[in-house]
């Protein structure tokens, strides 16, 4: 077992063989989930903060394991934090570090009726293997891991092209998740802001899945083709995905008002649900 401790800080980390400090330090989904956090405990300065007589502090962190991916770059940590105060009150810290994801939610409309109509739209769905929820058919919008350099709209037309067949360019995209939270009042760039927006909170533009337990956020973007009827009709039942990557995708095209329904057990396609009726109540697509 190796230790170090964090840069910039008196934060203890007990890693495990196989993970050096540097592999942990060059891992964006720690680094994103590390500067987070640290910007939030910073908030207990504020004389209102609800804990400011006895803050929170990040005191050590404990590596249990990790998962790899093809080629040596790690995947997957999992890990334990000792988030506590002097009086020894802890904040649940078992996490689950996986780094973002992306969501999809394709609109498709015959090319016969006319744009501003909603008539006729349909919503691509895919159908596929999920172990960890086990099930060999779970339906959700398409949805992939950002790689380490991608951005949100690029590695959203990847996935697209990979999980559809469908060739999409990314100024296509629309990102819904980011259109929301400027409706919510809060700066395009939060990140990047010398202001402290919402008491200094500052998370990604995206859907926590399961904030509980894991890190990942989920950008959900926002893609809208026209097609001819008949090449419509040929992706009912597609077989899709990266075969040398264990994906087995069949694509099922569904009417885009029974979306809730047919997706209802994948929070990403819920939430896409929603953010689109809303984002097209304010006038915004």
């Amino acid at each position: 077992m190796a230790s170090f401790t964090l840069p910039d800080s008196n934060v203890r980390v007990n890693s495990i063989s196989g993970l050096s400090q540097d592999d942990l330090l060059s891992f964006p989904a720690f680094n994103n989930w590390i500067s987070t956090l640290r910007k939030s405990l910073n908030q207990q300065k504020r004389p209102t903060h609800e804990f400011h007589a006895d803050p929170f502090q990040l005191r050590s962190i404990d590596i249990q394991s990790i998962d790899r991916f093809s080629g040596g770059r790690l995947g997957f940590v999992k890990l334990k934090a000792d988030v506590s105060n002097s009086q020894g009150e802890k904040l649940p810290g078992s996490i689950f570090l996986r780094g973002g994801s992306v969501g999809i939610l394709i609109i498709i409309q015959p090319d016969d009726i006319p744009v501003s109509e909603e008539r006729g739209k349909k919503a691509i769905m895919t159908i596929q293997p999920r172990i960890p929820a086990g099930t060999l058919s779970f339906a959700e919008i398409p949805a992939g891991m950002l790689d380490d350099s991608g951005t949100f709209a690029g590695a959203a037309a990847k996935e697209i092209e990979e999980e559809t067949g469908l060739l999409v360019k990314s100024d296509e995209l629309t990102d819904m998740t980011l259109l929301a939270s400027e409706l919510a009042g809060e700066p395009r760039a939060a990140h990047e802001s010398k202001e402290e927006p919402h008491g200094g909170e500052v998370l990604q533009k995206a859907v926590y899945s399961s904030a509980g337990g894991s890190d990942e956020f989920i950008p959900l973007l926002l893609c809208q083709k026209r097609m001819p009827r008949k090449e419509i009709e040929q992706l009912q039942g597609k077989l899709t995905g990266l075969r040398d990557h264990g994906e087995k995708i069949t694509l099922k095209v569904i009417p885009l008002e029974n979306l809730w329904k047919d997706g209802l057990r994948d929070g990403k396609s819920l939430a896409a649900w929603a953010l689109y009726q809303g984002l097209r109540q304010e006038g915004k697509i």
